[in-house]
């Protein structure tokens, strides 16, 4: 099947040149050529990040701050550069609103439990989304546990949008945070960020932005925004795993609690009392992820050289194409359709278990992600256990949508 819309050249060039840097890419899988459309569970790697963190285990592996030797301050340089980069990167108005955390869980936890600690009360209402990722349920729900707190949900319309009527309704005096994904990882569906926060700064609420899926198809600046949270995972973004950053407007970092305790948060200890740190190291406890900063420094890098504006338009050709062919198949059932989405296609086919069709396009070289994509209440929404979900990069190319249709077609009619 040859792709009906049409792609310049220039798009194809771009293409070509962005995945001759993925060396992961030129490998085979089941004897065919690797597919790989998985890239909203976790994109793959350029060179320059692999190599980053190879040159730092190789040449100056140490740990961090208060070492006096030479390994150890080159270490900390490097990873103090991270943080300035992070936060050119963000918009932030100092370095010290970035923390260094384990990922968009991580960062979430950590803002979620300071706030159930000091900052929530019995009967305050925390505002999250039907389209949240777990990682955004879950530790809100642990510190409405602690505060006494009470959890409401703005629900999502059918073509996977959220409801801004019913958001402004939910909204009062009484909420006092609200907390939202940016991009949805199951649908693709890009929330009006700015208007979300500006309605809830009209009652006073705090705001924190999951951005696990934005930082790769667009460039997000906080103060624009002005959310007071915002969350990111290296690993989305052509980083390594285990890595991410929160962001956190100053003056709240401030009068927070520390969330873990341990080397380097602390200012003074005694066996009486312990004094804290400054942000952020308030809330770094422990050595950090050294190599995962550094990796998540060349990844920053690599966004950074590319023209994010050609990015997100052979991402939306990519998009959709593959929205126009997939939907040429017979019980082919679209799951969410929001005019405005990163490139993620999320569907069904009528009368085949999204499980098995995975499994059969795995046999064929593709890789796709199927399940819940950790949002069990937005599946429950929509009365289905999942769903089959193809995630485009600007590696990806429009010969790889027509090998996915080719396989959908093969897969269905065995599985009829």
């Amino acid at each position: 099947m040859a792709h009906t819309l049409e792609a310049p050249g220039s798009f194809t060039a771009f293409a070509e040149g962005i995945r001759k840097q993925f060396p992961l890419l030129n490998q085979q899988v089941n004897g065919r050529p690797l597919v790989y459309f998985d890239n909203a569970a976790t994109t793959q790697k350029p060179v320059q990040v692999i190599e980053a963190m190879n040159r730092y285990y190789r040449e100056y592996n140490s740990n961090v701050h208060r070492g006096v030797h030479h390994l150890s301050q080159v270490a900390t340089d490097a990873m103090e550069q991270v943080r300035l980069q992070m936060a050119g990167f963000l918009g932030a108005s100092r370095h010290e609103e970035i923390i260094f955390t384990s990922g968009c869980t991580g960062g979430i936890n950590l803002a979620a439990h300071i706030m159930g600690r000091a900052y929530l009360r019995p009967g305050d209402e925390i505002l999250l989304t039907e389209m949240e990722h777990h990682s955004n349920i879950v530790p809100w729900q642990l510190a409405a546990e602690i505060s006494g707190a009470i959890i409401k949900v703005i629900p999502v319309l059918e073509d996977g949008t959220l409801d801004l009527e019913a958001c402004q309704t939910l909204l009062s005096p009484r909420t006092k945070v609200v907390a939202f994904v940016h991009v949805s990882n199951a649908l693709g569906t890009i929330n009006p960020a700015a208007e979300i926060i500006s309605m809830a700064k009209n009652v006073g609420a705090l705001t924190l932005v999951d951005g696990a899926q934005a930082l790769a198809h667009e460039r997000v600046n906080v103060q624009n925004l002005n959310c007071d949270f915002y969350v990111t995972s290296a690993h989305k973004h052509y980083g390594p795993t285990g890595m991410g950053v929160l962001y956190g407007r100053y003056e709240l970092l401030e009068k927070l609690p520390p969330y873990q305790g341990g080397g380097e948060m602390i200012d003074r200890v005694t066996f009486d009392r312990t004094t804290y740190n400054t942000p952020p190291f308030k809330f770094e406890a422990g050595t950090p992820n050294i190599a995962g900063i550094i990796g998540m420094g060349a990844s920053i890098q690599w966004l950074l050289e590319q023209d994010i504006d050609q990015v997100k338009a052979y991402e939306h050709e990519l998009l959709a194409y593959a929205t126009q062919t997939l939907s040429e198949i017979e019980g082919f059932v679209p799951v969410g359709t929001a005019a405005d989405k990163a490139a993620v296609v999320s569907f069904n086919l009528k009368g085949v278990h999204h499980y098995d069709v995975g499994v059969l396009l795995d046999k064929m070289g593709l890789a796709l992600r199927t399940g819940h994509h950790c949002t069990q209440p937005l599946m429950d929404r929509y009365a289905i256990e999942g769903t089959v979900r193809a995630s485009f990069a600007p590696y990806n190319t429009f010969e790889e949508i027509d090998r996915l249709v080719e396989a959908l077609r093969k897969a269905q009619q065995m599985l009829s």
